[in-house]
Order: structure tokens, then C-alpha cells, then sequence
């Protein structure tokens, strides 16, 4: 076996139903960084046909009807898919695929579970699921999670509390944080205008609306700035109720909305405001993970208005890069836009200290490393088998 392995390289497979196939974590970081390291590497998603980009080959999912027509006709649809590329490991990313990832496992390949978020408690913020029915879903998921995850040859978790139920189950695990990649945010430069940004899906549960209440509060004194809102609404609804909250306040033509965006115009948007927002309310899964937009928004230089949650107070506070607040408290997300605003040379420098601290270890360069090591890990028991 291992000089059969040492004759070609390791085929790797990326599975995927929910995440679009140039996602930020699944292809640009993950994806890519093991085609670099010369990985053959397959990423089976959603997309409209195949294509080979950065050395990672894409085959293409059938855009889903709905949730049951994903979680059955194109799962079974990925399953097979995932079986005929025949790879040394297979890497998944979405919980509905863990009975994939068994079957794969039971079929004597590799397979690596690789977990964005704490499961049971997102369930329980899931806004198409009916409130009496979460904590029972919640609670079943937990259940058939710590039932099958000891089948996986590897658990990749994101931050300490997400690993901690791994660390409980006693899986072999290990974290790689969702950092940002250095070299994307060399292509633009700083252009910061009178503009406050957010990134990402949009919720109710996300504290959108008290943002959009705050900024009503600013614009009255700084009318100049614009508040932009950049990612898709969960559920769709939920853009006209921001654009109805905007409209009730008197702000609508400075509340600007742009659909989803690819990963490196992110950059570019950013690289044009003057701070941004991530002011996530108080559930179970805002507070147990650290979001991506946090540290795009450090690269970039911007200082950033954060919920006081513990895991968001452990990088802000330190690397002085921002202002953390009551994310149910409109005035106070005020006063902090308002200050960043009035403060602008102690603006520009919790910018630069995001950056910096990015730059020096928050940044998916590091994390690359990490990734790699789980890999020879993974394929070396391989070998010995």
C-alpha cells in the first residue's frame, strides 16, 4: 500500500450539498491549499457544470427543488458521485452528509468530518423549523452525531467550545480556524469612504434590524455616511423587513443592499468602507462561534463593532481593534459608530491593529499548516493499514 501511494498522488474528494462551490473555507482555503500541496483533489457541488479551477476539479450538483428534494434526491445524487471518484480521502463539510460519510467509512475509505459550527445549537436557532419541534431535533441530532462520529478517521472543528464536544466524545479532532487569506488583500487598497459595512447571511437572529435602528440614529447627525448590507436574507422575507425598518426610520436611500457577492469581492467592498459590524444577538450559536466577517474585516484595516460575547471580547479586546457592545441595545451600537465617526485617527489605528494582528496570526497561511499535518496523519494510517 504505501508504495502504491508513493507511485501517484493522494486523491482527495470534497463533499458539499449546502455550500455554494466557491466557498470561502470549502474551496479557497481548504480546496485549494491541497491542490498547492499537490493533492488531486474533486470538490462534488452545486454548480451548473465541471470545470478544473486552481487545480481543483469541480463536478456539478443539481440545483435543489427545495430542502427535502437536496436532502434526498441530490444527496443520493452526491453519494453516488462520491463513490465512482474512487479517492484515498473523503473530506465533508455539511451534517445532513454524516450517513454519507458513514457509508463511504463503512466502505473502507478515509473520511474526514469537517464541522463549521456547534450542530445542536444552531438547530435550535433554525427559523424554518417549528419552535416546539428544535430542542427534540436538537437533542436527536446530538444523539446520532456522538453515535457515528467515532466511525470518521478525523474531526476538524473551528473554535475551542465547538471542539470541546469532540474532546468529550473522544474522537481524534483538531481545530483549523476560519482565518482570511493574506494574499487576497493585497489585490485593493484602502479607499475608506463614509461607509459602514456588514457581510454576510442575513437574519433576524443576526441583530440586522437593531443595526438598521442604530444607523438611523447616526445618519441624523452625519448624513453624509451610508450603511451597506452585503449577502442573502434568511428567509428571503427578510429583506423587505429590513427595507421596511429602513423606510419606517427614514433611512431607505441610505441603507444600500447588495446580493451575494464571490469570496475576493468581499475585499473590495471592505476595502472601501470605514468600519464594520458584526453585532450578532445573544442565541446559542452566535455565541459559541467566532464568524469569518470578524477577521475579514481586521485585514482590511477596519475597526469593527462587536457583540460582547466572550469569544469575540478574547480577540477584540486584546488586539485593541475595535468596540464591543449590547447587540440588543440600539443606542449603544450608536454611540460606538458615532465615536469610530468623530474618532477618526483612533479609528484608522484599531484598523491597523486588526491588520497587524492578522497578519502576525490570525491568517489562513498558519492554519494551512495545520491542514496539511491532518492530512499526513490521516494518510500515513492509511499506509499502515
Amino acid at each position: 500500500m504505501m508504495d502504491a501511494m508513493k507511485q501517484r498522488r493522494a486523491k482527495v474528494c470534497m463533499l458539499t450539498s449546502v455550500h455554494i462551490p466557491f466557498d470561502g473555507r470549502v474551496f479557497h482555503k481548504e480546496a485549494c491549499s491541497l491542490a498547492k500541496a499537490g493533492y488531486d483533489v474533486v470538490l462534488i457541488a452545486r454548480h451548473d457544470k465541471e470545470e478544473s479551477v486552481c487545480g481543483v476539479r469541480i463536478v456539478p450538483l443539481p440545483k435543489p427543488r427545495n430542502r427535502l428534494h437536496r436532502m434526498t434526491v441530490v444527496l443520493s445524487r452526491l453519494y453516488r458521485l462520491a463513490v465512482r471518484e474512487n479517492a484515498d480521502v473523503y473530506h465533508f463539510h455539511d451534517p445532513e452528509l454524516m450517513i454519507v460519510g458513514l457509508l463511504l467509512k463503512l466502505g473502507g475509505k478515509k473520511v474526514i468530518w469537517d464541522v463549521h459550527e456547534h450542530y445542536p445549537n444552531a438547530i435550535l436557532d433554525k427559523y424554518y423549523l417549528a419552535r416546539p419541534l428544535r430542542r427534540t431535533v436538537s437533542t436527536l441530532f446530538d444523539w446520532f452525531e456522538r453515535t457515528v462520529a467515532r466511525f470518521y478517521d478525523y474531526v476538524i472543528y473551528t473554535t475551542p467550545f465547538v471542539g470541546a464536544r469532540y474532546q468529550r466524545m473522544k474522537v481524534r479532532s483538531g481545530r483549523i480556524e476560519n482565518y482570511p487569506i493574506i494574499e487576497l488583500s493585497k489585490v485593493f487598497e484602502r479607499n475608506p469612504q463614509d461607509k459602514i459595512i456588514y457581510l454576510g447571511a442575513m437574519s433576524k437572529i443576526r441583530g440586522l434590524i437593531e443595526v438598521i435602528e442604530a444607523f438611523s440614529q447616526v445618519a441624523r447627525r452625519h448624513p453624509s455616511w451610508e450603511l451597506y448590507l452585503v449577502g442573502s436574507s434568511r428567509p428571503q422575507t427578510f429583506e423587505q423587513e429590513m427595507k421596511e425598518a429602513a423606510a419606517r426610520r427614514g433611512v431607505e436611500a441610505s441603507v444600500k443592499f447588495i446580493e451575494w457577492v464571490p469570496y475576493k469581492e468581499k475585499e473590495r467592498l471592505s476595502s472601501q468602507a470605514s468600519m464594520g459590524v458584526i453585532t450578532y444577538l445573544p442565541y446559542s450559536n452566535n455565541t459559541s462561534c467566532l464568524p469569518n466577517k470578524l477577521f475579514d474585516y481586521m485585514l482590511v484595516g477596519l475597526p469593527v463593532i462587536a457583540s460582547d460575547f466572550p469569544l469575540y471580547r478574547e480577540i477584540v479586546e486584546p488586539n485593541r481593534c475595535g468596540i464591543l457592545v449590547d447587540p440588543s441595545k440600539p443606542e449603544e451600537i450608536a454611540r460606538a459608530m458615532e465615536y469610530l465617526i468623530e474618532h477618526p485617527q483612533e479609528a484608522r489605528q484599531m484598523g491597523d491593529n486588526g491588520r497587524r494582528a492578522v497578519l502576525e496570526k490570525y491568517n489562513w497561511e498558519k492554519e494551512t499548516e495545520r491542514l496539511l499535518h491532518i492530512y499526513d496523519a490521516v494518510l500515513r494510517a492509511k499506509r499502515d493499514e
